[in-house]
């Protein structure tokens, strides 16, 4: 037999911490549902879990250094299955080793998608939606069964829907063979669920929407997913959020941000604006003398709240000087008779002819 630390590729000298790093890696790679229908890949499963469980304890450790295999001879050390085993398999793969009854038996989580306005996102809202769901069959009342009654219990596993195995001096617990993990068998299927105990039906459910909340982020129901098989938990409800792009703003997390057009006067001689928010109300903008296209005014505190929490971000005016068009006779006559009086005013302008007169003589 391979030495137990060949076996998950460490040295005799590796902490605990390398084992059960080498454990983990290799039981990814060989598990039985990324290798399905492989039995090499099977085998190698079962004999990493072994070796893992006898090097992560430290009794059972000095126990092999010292005499190898024999030491769990005959009943030598404790055969009581799989407990660490089994511990780190939930941990890594969120159900139970050796096969899928954990998995399975509880209820499907369920994904929908909500689309909402920036200004549902700003006051927060309560949304209903009504979606399909698998829930316990009306005929069977979930067993699945023809007659509506509870379904024998498998005979190999007597309802465990695992059984434990003896391969060589280790004991494995694996799926039943026979009811797959199920614990039971149905031999006169529900006519409507066809076995399943479960119907999909249309299902009206309330999502309240807390303010500040953004793309992306997701709400979760617990227990209001699919119905779980035989009494087992139903699964969760998962509602993922979308905001919907807004005709004014553009959201940055809790920051909001808005392009104004503002005339050519207003920018030279300065004025003030009204701007509305995503909740209704107006909030005043000052917009100084000499803006350029460009300049970023900032009010604090007038962008979106920040979820859950009493603080808002802050809102970012963005201004985009216009060009004035179909100018009459007169206003032509004054833009022209303006720039002649003295082109100072555009000191940037003036410094870029400058900078290309001086290129054209070098």
């Amino acid at each position: 037999m391979q030495d137990l630390y060949e076996t998950l590729g460490v040295g005799r000298n590796a902490d605990g911490a390398a084992i059960k790093s080498a454990y983990r890696k290799l039981a990814m790679k060989y598990h039985p549902d990324r290798n399905p229908d492989n039995a090499e890949a099977e085998a190698k499963f079962k004999e990493v879990g072994a070796a893992y469980e006898i090097l992560k304890d430290k009794q059972k450790r000095g126990m092999y250094d010292a005499h190898g295999v024999a030491a769990f001879e005959n009943g030598s050390a404790d055969q009581g299955g799989v407990g660490g085993f089994t511990d780190i398999f939930e941990e890594m793969f969120g159900g139970s080793f050796g096969g899928q009854q954990a998995r399975s038996n509880r209820g499907a989580d369920v994904r929908v998608n909500m689309i909402i306005s920036l200004e549902d996102a700003y006051t927060g809202v309560e949304k209903e939606i009504e979606i399909p769901i698998k829930s316990h069959c009306t005929v069977c009342s979930g067993y699945g069964t023809g007659n509506g009654s509870a379904p024998n219990a498998c005979e190999q596993c007597h309802g465990r829907g695992k059984m434990r195995m003896q391969q060589g001096i280790f004991s494995i617990e694996q799926t039943c063979p026979i009811c797959r993990g199920c614990g039971y068998l149905i031999s006169d299927p529900c006519r409507i669920c066809r076995g399943s105990g479960l119907e999909k039906k249309q299902q009206k459910l309330s999502v309240n929407i807390p303010a500040g909340i953004e793309e992306g982020q997701r709400i979760r129901l617990t227990g209001r997913g699919e119905a779980g098989y035989q009494g087992t938990s139903p699964g969760d409800l998962y509602v993922f959020i979308r905001v919907a792009e807004h005709k004014l703003f553009e959201r940055d997390g809790a920051h909001l941000h808005c392009e104004i057009p503002i005339s050519m006067v207003d920018a030279s001689l300065g004025t003030s604006m009204e701007i509305p928010l995503p909740t209704g109300k107006r909030v005043q903008v000052k917009i100084p003398a000499g803006t350029q296209t460009g300049t970023q005014l900032r009010l604090r505190g007038k962008g979106m709240p920040v979820m859950r929490r009493e603080q808002f971000g802050d809102l970012f005016v963005h201004t985009r000087v216009e060009t004035p068009v179909n100018l009459t006779k007169r206003q032509t006559e004054l833009l022209e008779e303006f720039c002649n009086e003295n082109a100072t005013n555009s000191p940037e302008s003036q410094s870029f002819v400058d900078k290309v007169k001086n290129f054209l003589k070098s």
